[in-house]
C-alpha cells in the first residue's frame, strides 16, 4: 500500500468531522483484525485556538490557509513518514520537495 494505515485513519476522522483540522495521531493498541490510533484534531474557528500562540497558526482567521487539509495532503507525522520526509542522507535526494517533482523516483 501507498499509504499506512494511521495515515488512512487521519483522513477518515478529518472526513467525518469537516469543521476539524487534523494535528496528529498516536498509536492506542490492536487486535487481530484492527489497529486503533487516537487522532489529535483542533476547530480552528474556536476563539482560544484563534488566540493561542503556538495553535494559532492552523486557524484561518489570522490569514492562514497552508494548513487546510493537512491530514490528505501528508502534512501529518503519519504522513511525512509515509512519503519518506523522515529519511536523511544518501538515498535520500529525490524525495523533495515531493516524489512527483523528481518523477517518482525517491522511493
Amino acid at each position: 500500500m501507498a499509504k499506512n494505515t494511521q495515515r488512512i485513519a487521519e483522513e477518515r476522522v478529518g472526513r467525518h468531522f469537516p469543521n476539524l483540522e487534523v494535528l496528529n495521531s498516536y498509536w492506542v493498541g490492536e487486535d487481530g483484525k484492527h489497529k486503533f490510533f487516537e487522532v489529535i484534531m483542533i476547530d480552528t474557528h474556536h476563539p482560544a485556538i484563534i488566540n493561542d500562540k503556538q495553535l494559532g497558526v492552523f486557524c484561518q482567521a489570522n490569514g492562514n490557509m497552508s494548513h487546510r487539509g493537512r491530514a490528505y495532503r501528508g502534512k501529518t507525522s503519519a504522513g511525512k513518514r509515509g512519503r519518506g520526509l523522515f529519511n536523511k542522507g544518501k538515498g535520500a535526494e529525490k524525495l523533495r520537495p515531493s516524489l512527483k517533482a523528481n518523477l517518482n523516483r525517491g522511493k
